[in-house]
């Protein structure tokens, strides 16, 4: 069998595997697949070292900061899928979903009684890195996290990049060194140690596993939860990623460069849910894109940190390949490297500086959490993408970037701004609660930024953006249609680089 690399598994403590043990625990926390899946892939290395059969837990807690409806359905797609995958190997799996906070307290605990090992997902975001640490001094046996996040491994990199152009050179560099190791595509094929009989029936009674029919009918309205965010039209799991993942490719890939950034246009991949929930790997996205053009590793150019020319393909496959290698893995790199990468500490010191500078500069709009999280602004597009994150759980691509500068340019302080950016995102974004997701929030305030000029109010040195100057840029005819105003809103786009007074200080 394919070995994982040394480079992705990292010891939580200094205990042995346990010989004597009943199997070895796979807990599943954020590479939730089946297929492509390095911390599957050590956890069946380990079964077959150690001669025990895989258990493999899948839990979803009800008092997640931001749980919803919405999460908690795009989630339990994700476990029909896997249940399906896991029944047909010689896995064993175990489903389970908290009705009320704090339910699955001691579930790990107990179960870690009798594993030989526990292996995990190193996902360094969200819970998950605080999650560990508060947990594992209580295990007995050895934990191992493991790696699956990115082409590139996450920990390879000694140093945390604050440009893109400096990650790409890495990334180039390494690509062409050594291309990385792919997880197995299948690794359950593998699996040869025979299922496990049965879990504990002591354990089952207290944390009961949920059935297939359990899952596909299980009501969201008796949980805990967020129940004003709704679901969205959105499926989730594994196979949804996979149609996703094909449409674009047959579809959509021919006119990404251009039509990705078209309010107008459907153009972006729609991945970025699948890949924050651990439906889907880049891996497997990359091996997707490599596939349609019959590309190998022999293709690759030399490293110069440049956008084009590294992959030796078409424009359209350029851009998408930095989008996923570039821009997605540098904020796994900052999250893994940095603790208060969520922190306003951590924006760039020229960032932090010319904000200050700009602290008390007249704000000509001044809008509270609510009005932002109900889009009553007085500028319609900004509307019509807040309308989207709330409705459907994702802004578009290029309206995104628009949201983020505006709700700086609206707020009392960039530390407001920045504590709405977070909670408007996190609470109602399928992707949120991610490292390329704090990429981007933090990108409208200068991370992997420069500074600009004409330096501006409140911006300070900060990049500029407006509707006015977006609406020239694009159509945005269909975009307002489908997420405009109200029949109560009769405001329009403002161009605010007009607004004079703007220019005096408090």
């Amino acid at each position: 069998m394919q070995r994982t690399p040394n480079i992705r598994v990292q010891a939580l403590n200094s205990h042995p595997p346990r010989f004597d043990g009943q199997f070895v625990l796979y807990w599943m926390t954020a590479f939730r697949r089946a297929q492509s899946n390095f911390a599957l892939q050590r956890a069946i290395e380990w079964t077959h070292r150690l001669k025990r059969p895989l258990l493999v837990l899948e839990a979803i807690r009800a008092n997640y900061r931001w749980s919803s409806e919405r999460f908690h359905r795009f989630l339990i797609d994700g476990m029909i899928d896997n249940f399906t995958d896991f029944s047909r190997s010689n896995a064993m799996y175990y489903p389970y979903i908290e009705t009320r906070p704090g339910q699955a307290s001691g579930l790990i605990e107990t179960l870690s009684k009798q594993a030989c090992l526990i292996v995990s997902d190193d996902f360094p975001c969200f819970f998950h890195p605080k999650l560990y640490q508060r947990i594992v001094a209580r295990w007995k046996c050895a934990v191992e996290l493991v790696d699956s996040n990115a082409i590139v491994p996450m920990r390879l990199a000694e140093r945390t990049f604050t440009v893109a152009h400096s990650y790409r050179r890495f990334m180039q560099k390494e690509l062409v060194n050594h291309f990385p190791d792919f997880p197995m595509t299948e690794p359950l094929v593998d699996l040869t140690v025979p299922k496990l009989d049965a879990v504990d029936p002591m354990i089952l009674r207290r944390w009961p596993a949920l059935t297939l029919e359990h899952l596909s009918s299980f009501s969201l309205a008796r949980l805990p939860i967020d129940h004003r965010v709704q679901p969205t039209s959105h499926k989730g799991g594994p196979r949804e990623a996979i149609r996703i993942l094909n449409r674009f490719v047959e579809e959509r890939l021919t006119d990404y460069d251009k039509s990705r950034n078209r309010p107008d246009e459907d153009g972006a991949s729609g991945l970025s849910p699948y890949l924050h929930f651990g439906h889907i790997s880049p891996h497997q996205i990359f091996s997707k894109i490599a596939e349609s053009c019959n590309w190998q590793p022999e293709k690759l150019a030399k490293p110069n940190g440049k956008m084009n020319g590294f992959w030796n393909l078409d424009t359209n496959r350029e851009a998408f390949l930095d989008q996923l290698l570039t821009w997605r893995e540098i904020g796994f790199n900052m999250c893994c490297r940095e603790p208060n990468f969520d922190r306003y500490e951590s924006l760039p010191l020229w960032a932090q500086t010319t904000l200050a500078d700009h602290a008390s500069d007249v704000r000509q709009y001044d809008y509270s959490m609510e009005q932002f999280e109900n889009a009553e602004t007085h500028d319609e597009l900004w509307n019509a993408a807040q309308r989207q994150l709330v409705r459907e759980g994702i802004i578009h691509n290029y309206l995104r970037m628009l949201w983020g500068k505006k709700i700086l340019h609206w707020t009392k302080s960039p530390r407001d701004a920045l504590g709405i950016m977070i909670e408007l995102n996190n609470r109602f974004a399928l992707d949120g609660r991610d490292p390329n997701s704090y990429s981007g929030i933090f990108w409208t305030l200068g991370r992997y930024d420069r500074a600009w000029g004409p330096e501006r109010p409140i911006f300070g040195k900060i990049r500029y953006m407006t509707s006015e100057s977006t609406a020239k840029k694009f159509k945005i005819a269909k975009y307002l249609k489908r997420f405009g105003k109200d029949e109560k809103d009769e405001r329009n786009i403002k161009d605010e680089s007009d607004i004079r007074d703007e220019k005096t200080r408090r």
